[in-house]
């Protein structure tokens, strides 16, 4: 009695593409399917989770779905395997982890009330009156 042997179909994994890369077709999904308020913030040296954050918003459960996965079938198309997709069912904020850079699609209300943006951006800028002394303004 012959069996046949089973192959194990191996694939080495590919590196992941340029980070430049990866932002231009992450924007180009965000395009397509018209992502309101789109913020793209560098996290380098802030967190070694990722390079870049991209924060939209959708105008409704659906839209903040519809832009998750496009945001997903063009990181495919680079070969770009998604480590994780959060938040579908309920589909107010949307995590898509593309390793280098981590999307973040949400409402409006959730957006405001989370405010990543200025979670991730506080220390990046002088306070005020520091930048009005600098232009001569603030004797």
């Amino acid at each position: 009695m012959t069996t046949s042997a089973q192959v194990i179909k191996t694939r080495l994994p590919n590196p992941p593409p340029p980070v430049d890369i990866l932002l231009k077709t992450v924007h180009t999904a965000l395009e397509e399917l018209k992502a309101k308020d789109v913020v793209e913030i560098d996290v380098r040296g802030k967190t070694s989770v990722c390079d870049f954050m991209v924060v939209v918003s959708g105008t409704s459960t659906r839209h903040v779905k519809s832009i998750a996965d496009e945001v997903v079938r063009n990181a495919k198309q680079l070969d770009c395997q998604p480590l994780g997709v959060e938040g579908e069912r309920e589909a107010e904020w949307v995590l898509v982890d593309l390793g280098d850079v981590v999307v973040h699609v949400m409402l409006p209300r959730v957006r405001e009330f989370y405010a990543l943006e200025r979670l991730w951006t506080v220390g990046d800028e002088p306070p005020q009156e520091y930048a009005d002394a600098a232009d001569g303004e603030g004797r």
